[in-house]
């Protein structure tokens, strides 16, 4: 197995809801509009198809009014515990979201992000470090509204 150690951000949150919910979030075309990206963002869908092969091309508009196009493929939907997306437009990245229910109905996610480089990823390790943690709030928000 590769060691990607050098490209990659690992972040793992628990969520207060069950993996079902947590898994469906992801797939759910209204919920990822509510989650998807960095605070203070609006995504604007094109194309949303969660299915192995499927395309996901949106634009992130920024806080400051700028757009963000996006283009990700998803490349594996294993219901409820794991999906992989190929974040297709630059920068390049690969995200493996698993999901792991835990007592309580809680669920445990854990997300790890790889860049195509060492340098692709050091010029944006601290941006997307924040990002995904913004990610987990805003996911958080929506869970619980849900429930």
């Amino acid at each position: 197995m590769e060691n990607t150690s050098d490209r990659e951000i690992v972040s793992i949150r628990v969520f207060n809801a069950p993996r079902e919910a947590v898994y469906r979030a992801w797939t759910e075309e209204e919920a990822v509009k509510k989650w998807w990206g960095p605070k203070g963002f609006v995504n604007i869908f094109e194309e949303f198809d969660p299915v192995p092969g499927g395309r996901w091309k949106f634009v992130m508009r920024g806080p400051d009014g700028r757009d963000y196009e996006n283009e990700i493929r998803f490349v594996e939907l294993t219901p409820p515990e794991r999906i992989v997306l190929d974040h297709v437009s630059q920068p390049r990245f690969v995200i493996t979201a698993e999901f792991e229910a835990l007592p309580g109905n809680k669920t445990r996610l854990v997300w790890k992000a790889v860049f195509e480089s060492a340098a692709v990823f050091k010029g944006l390790k601290d941006i997307a470090t924040q990002g995904t943690l913004e990610n987990f709030d805003r996911l958080e928000a929506v869970l619980a509204a849900r429930t």
